[in-house]
């Protein structure tokens, strides 16, 4: 495969122009791109790192087959590719003189990417982010349901969401974020676009939060849900996940996906009697 099968471009809307279709054509598996780059397009110059992103489209007889885009974050993430493709395009940006800080991609395009950028550079691989991809089939709420109600966080409630947000990113060893939260950076960090649901108690006490992405592309992702360490085992999380789930089928998605981490036996359990179903695993490589 040739080289200049690949097309990049800096400009965001020409690439939603040109592919914004091939995006919307697989929404669970390309949810992330799909959030990406809606937030590099409508913040634009706004975000941290945003003049050193550039997008990328494989084309083949006038069709897109795959897409590839570099992040604010400095990561290089890909639609699925097949391992000559990602070696080909590997070697494609390794000549231009690109340096991507790392790749995420499903865990065979990515470990591809990553073994073909170690022979043109030189740098390690190494391994930071596994994740199994849900989507959600049938809705199963959770028997017996917790007492309590789900409630929209309103600006009142900012910093306990903050809090609770850096506690996630402390239990899933989260550090760009933790830095981003840390120095005043909310919307930076990959959480500032979300929008937020908590658990209370009958008395009105949080115990669980949940989030969600806005709809694009018929598509809307759960991120993140946490409940507090002490409050755990009680339903809390499953009680929320339902909620801002229902939530996001109200407002239109015909795809509600989560990342799970696949350490974490109890929560891939939780998310499969809700009713969601794997259908991906992703890997991230950081390059050093």
């Amino acid at each position: 495969m040739l080289s200049d099968d690949w097309q990049l471009t800096e400009d965001v809307d020409d690439f939603l122009a040109r592919a914004g279709d091939f995006l919307r054509s697989r929404p669970a598996l390309h949810n992330t791109p799909l959030t990406d780059i809606e937030n590099l397009r409508t913040r634009g110059a706004d975000t941290r790192g945003a003049e050193d992103t550039f997008f990328g489209r494989l084309e083949s007889g006038g069709e897109i087959r795959a897409l590839c885009y570099r992040t604010p974050r400095g990561h290089l993430s890909a639609t699925p590719l097949s391992a000559e493709e990602a070696g080909t395009l590997a070697a494609h940006l390794a000549g231009l003189g690109h340096s991507p800080s790392g790749v995420i991609a499903d865990h065979d395009t990515a470990t591809a990417f990553a073994e073909t950028w170690q022979r043109h550079t030189g740098a390690t691989p190494v391994p930071f982010w596994r994740t199994h991809l849900y989507r959600l089939g049938t809705l199963t709420p959770p028997q017996p349901h917790p007492e309590g109600r789900g409630r929209i966080v309103g600006a009142k409630d900012r910093e306990q969401v903050v809090r609770w947000c850096r506690e996630f990113c402390v239990d899933v060893g989260e550090q760009s974020s933790i830095d981003l939260i840390d120095s005043g950076a909310w919307a930076d960090s990959r959480f500032g676009d979300r929008h937020f649901t908590f658990w209370e108690t009958p008395d009105g006490t949080p115990v669980s939060m949940a989030a969600a992405t806005s709809l694009v592309g018929g598509m809307i992702r759960v991120d993140p849900v946490y409940t507090p360490a002490r409050l755990r085992g009680r339903g809390y999380a499953g009680a929320v996940t339902v909620e801002v789930s229902r939530a996001a089928l109200a407002a239109g998605a015909t795809d509600v996906v989560l990342f799970a981490d696949p350490a974490n036996p109890t929560s891939n359990a939780l998310y499969q009697r809700l009713g969601y179903v794997r259908i991906a695993d992703f890997t991230g490589y950081r390059f050093s």
